[in-house]
């Protein structure tokens, strides 16, 4: 199964294959990329691992969700997104995620037709893994809002098998790029997601009733699974391999020291944009 080349093929496209780092520098290595889109370089997709496993936080959300000192005590990393929504928890095992970066110029202005085109390839790794994913058909109601995956699902972003959720993926706007990035679920970590957060009373149970893991669909292990992402978003991208430059790679360490690793950025208040 080959992955059509999607409407933006013409371009010149790279793409970077999985690359395991810290989450700071994950989201840090998201906007170089950007930047380097907007700046007239290449356009990326690249798939990523959080080493060690990282709790993101949501623009927005409450740094009083977090439990940090379960995060301190199991060594997992806390940074915070530029995109909205609630916390993720990236397992090092359990998640894949990804990213898409281009010229906002070449993008649809209509945020539904975007997030459209930019899951093509992430719908289309499903079914190369042999599983029937597609966006939710219609609002489902949340559980709890503070935990990405607990929240309503939403048909413009989020994706499901079986009716659970299996990805779910958001997007920001520069004034002059669009960063897509999104997590697929490998293996459900139920315990492990609700640790991290405080003030709540979910289950496992619900958890799981509400997520679902490639695992617990086919027979695929997570480097299979890596690699049907890689494809497809190759092949959608016509993209070739390629690497961060040396001034991309430094950028991005300067980026987290300024902000996606520190407690400024991180800790914040919802009510403190500035």
């Amino acid at each position: 199964m080959t992955t059509n080349p999607g409407p933006l093929a013409d371009r010149e496209w790279r793409l970077i294959r999985e690359e395991a780092r810290e989450g700071p520098m994950q989201m840090a290595l998201d906007e170089i990329a950007a930047e380097t889109a907007a700046a007239g370089g290449p356009r990326t997709v690249r798939v990523y691992r959080w080493s060690p496993s990282t709790l993101s936080l949501g623009y927005g959300q409450d740094p009083d969700t977090v439990d940090w000192e379960h995060c301190a005590a199991e060594g997992v990393s806390v940074t915070r997104r530029q995109t909205g929504g609630g916390g993720i928890y990236h397992d090092i095992d359990g998640d894949v995620s990804y990213s898409i970066t281009a010229p906002k110029s070449e993008l649809p202005g209509d945020l539904m037709d975007a997030y459209h085109l930019l899951c093509e390839p992430i719908l289309d790794a499903f079914g190369k893994l042999g599983i029937d994913a597609d966006y939710v058909s219609e609002s489902v109601p949340e559980i709890w809002r503070p935990a990405c995956y607990l929240r309503k699902l939403h048909p413009a972003h989020d994706v499901v098998a079986e009716g659970r959720k299996i990805s779910g993926n958001a997007q920001y706007r520069r004034r002059d790029a669009v960063v897509q990035h999104g997590s697929l679920t490998y293996a459900v970590r139920a315990d492990e997601h609700l640790d991290v957060f405080s003030g709540h009373d979910v289950s496992p149970a619900q958890f799981g009733d509400r997520v679902v893991g490639v695992d617990e669909l086919v027979d695929a292990s997570r480097e299979e699974m890596v690699a049907a992402v890689e494809e497809s978003l190759a092949d959608w991208a016509d993209a070739e391999v390629g690497t961060w430059t040396d001034d991309e790679l430094e950028r991005a360490r300067i980026r987290v020291e300024e902000k996606y690793g520190s407690d400024e950025w991180v800790r914040r208040r919802p009510d403190d944009r500035s």
